[in-house]
């Protein structure tokens, strides 16, 4: 009786046969066959690579990735390294298998980037060849070989890689930190903080960062990034988007000159330019589907010299609103470059507002970067290095905030206080100047309010811990309208109960629910309960406009939403008389 032949392979990923080696057991070959063996790696790379490309592959392992890469996306060209000389065999008949062995040039060695590079370096074999690497960190049992080096950049100058596959066991830290990423346009890495911890995978992902790369969310996890930079990508003359772009990306601009502006408006011409005097247009504020900071003039010489490494934080706002929703929006880089910031860099608003900065907005700047000097750029400055981040919050669909942006928040403000105060608040506006944008009938609905349990808190009033206290401690809010929501949505817990008495409906509105969703994951019951609006004679920004509540509707509608309990008797409407003695003259209804 004739033998069994022996078998030509024993698994298959995606079209690429997989042939018996010593690497292979059972479970290996069930994910080589369900394509979950480095599945992420294997997505990352087939979603990126495309005929044009030249792919570099670092870390070939048993040689599956690459094959299967070069055999689906067929890239122009394709070179791969593996440092264990074990593996060289097994790699070489997975290529013959699938005759693609013209196709990948594979070479045993481990390349470096590093200015002093030896010609050869230990390596350390394990048992499993899924855990040998440069590093022998741990106390498993290894058997170290010496392997040559190869020069990066002298290979990506000859070469040309568009695509860099890379899973190096921890060697991709050293490699990123020395490696020119020039005429890159897509990369697939696994990080290895077992190797260098967090920080040096935040340092990892933040040198891709600051190349311009950006991750691609459906290929990727926390471990595996699958980034992309290049045309594709949203550039900085659209809106920031919350999810992609440049809203989350940061620009180095070395001696950046940042410019003021010198005219007061919405729309002012302030911002950044390069050594060059180019405009660096990922510096500007948008809002909603505009830019309100375009291009400056070069103001020639500079007399004002920063030395170091500044953040941008774009216009500095004294109004509480935007001060919240378009000053901070650019400084999330602080929690991931932690310690390499020596500053954050503003312009005015305000011309005439020079360098001030109010006592309230050095609270906040406490919470938010303790300790990091904070300046206002009154006249041109020249910045050795200008860190100049996307826009990852802001009015306008960039109200939900980059994750980025989010995330840092989360991480700083507030993060050390503890909730103190009422769990029933009302947030109000009845101790601002009347003209601006209040409900009419307000401290009677406090009145009501009270009479519910409610604490009428009036947080202009009160430093901005406190208020901070109080946000997190509530678990019932009813507020009106107003800049203090922003705020709120930055510490609320997701449990509290939040009623906006909507004092005109606008986008804005719009935007604070969004950013309650987003940050804090609450949505809020808005009521729209008025009975008409009123706006001073020679007004015309609605924001100036005055609503008059509608007492039956609000009350039903706080009833219906469980923030209120049934009282024996309705609420009742202003009379004209009260509206008239209220408003004086001068108003018209809108």
């Amino acid at each position: 009786m004739n033998a069994k032949p022996a078998a030509t392979h024993v698994a298959e990923c995606k079209g690429v046969k997989v042939p018996p080696s010593p690497y292979l057991n059972e479970t290996r070959i069930r994910r080589i066959n369900e394509a979950r063996y480095e599945g992420q790696e294997i997505a990352g790379g087939l979603a990126v690579t495309g005929p044009e490309d030249r792919v570099i592959e670092l870390g070939a392992g048993l040689g599956i990735v690459g094959a299967v890469v070069q055999r689906n996306a067929r890239p122009a060209a394709m070179v791969s390294f593996e440092a264990n000389p074990e593996m060289i065999p097994h790699i070489e008949a997975l290529y013959a298998l699938n005759r693609i062995k013209s196709k990948i040039r594979l070479h045993n060695k481990v390349l470096m980037a590093a200015p002093e590079r030896p010609e050869h370096v230990s390596f350390f074999l394990r048992n499993s060849f899924l855990g040998s690497s440069l590093a022998d960190t741990d106390k498993r049992t290894t058997r170290e070989v010496r392997v040559p080096t190869a020069d990066y950049e002298v290979l990506r100058a000859g070469f040309a890689p568009s695509v860099l596959i890379m899973d190096i066991e921890g060697g991709e830290l050293e490699l990123l930190r020395h490696a020119s990423l020039e005429g890159l346009r897509a990369m697939v890495i696994e990080f290895h903080p077992e190797v260098y911890g967090k920080s040096g995978m935040r340092e990892c992902k933040n040198i891709l960062r600051d190349a311009g790369f950006r991750k691609v969310e459906e290929v990727s996890t926390r471990m595996v990034w699958t980034v992309q930079r290049g045309e594709d990508r949203q550039t900085p003359d659209t809106p920031p988007d919350p999810e992609t772009g440049w809203s989350r990306g940061l620009r180095e601009v070395r001696a950046a000159r940042v410019v003021p502006p010198v005219a007061g408006g919405l729309v002012q011409a302030s911002g950044v330019l390069d050594a060059a005097g180019a405009y660096v247009p990922e510096g500007a504020l948008w809002r909603r589907d505009r830019p309100i900071s375009t291009a400056p003039q070069d103001p020639g010489k500079v007399e004002e010299k920063l030395n170091g490494t500044w953040l941008w934080g774009g216009p500095l706002w004294l109004h509480f609103g935007h001060f919240l929703a378009e000053s901070l929006a650019r400084l999330w880089p602080l929690e991931t470059h932690q310690g390499k910031i020596d500053g954050i860099l503003f312009t005015p608003k305000r011309p005439r507002n020079a360098d001030r900065i109010k006592r309230w907005q050095w609270q906040v700047f406490s919470e938010l970067c303790p300790g990091l000097d904070v300046r206002v750029a009154a006249a041109p400055m020249e910045v050795e290095r200008l860190l100049v981040p996307g826009q990852g919050f802001g009015l306008g669909p960039i109200s939900a905030g980059t994750p980025e942006f989010r995330s840092f928040m989360k991480a700083r403000f507030g993060a050390g206080i503890a909730p103190e105060g009422p769990e029933r608040l009302y947030i109000s506006r009845s101790r601002f100047e009347f003209r601006k944008g209040s409900l009419i009938g307000e401290e009677r609905f406090e009145r009501h309010l009270e009479a519910q349990g409610y604490t009428i808190f009036h947080p202009q009033e009160h430093d901005i811990p406190t208020q901070i206290a109080h946000y997190k401690a509530a678990r019932k809010v009813i507020a009106a309208e107003g800049s203090a929501i922003h705020m709120l949505a930055m510490v609320a817990p997701p449990e509290q109960e939040l009623a906006i008495a909507v004092r005109r409906r606008s986008s804005a509105t719009g935007y604070l629910e969004n950013h309650l969703r987003s940050f804090a994951g609450i949505a809020p019951l808005s009521i729209d309960a008025l009975l008409r609006n009123w706006m001073p004679e020679g007004e015309r920004r609605a924001r100036h406009a005055l609503g008059e509540i509608d007492f039956p509707r609000l009350q039903d509608a706080l009833l219906m939403g469980g923030f209120i309990e049934p009282t024996p008797e309705a609420w009742e409407n202003l009379e004209e008389s009260d509206v008239a003695a209220l408003l004086g003259a001068g108003y018209r209804v809108v």
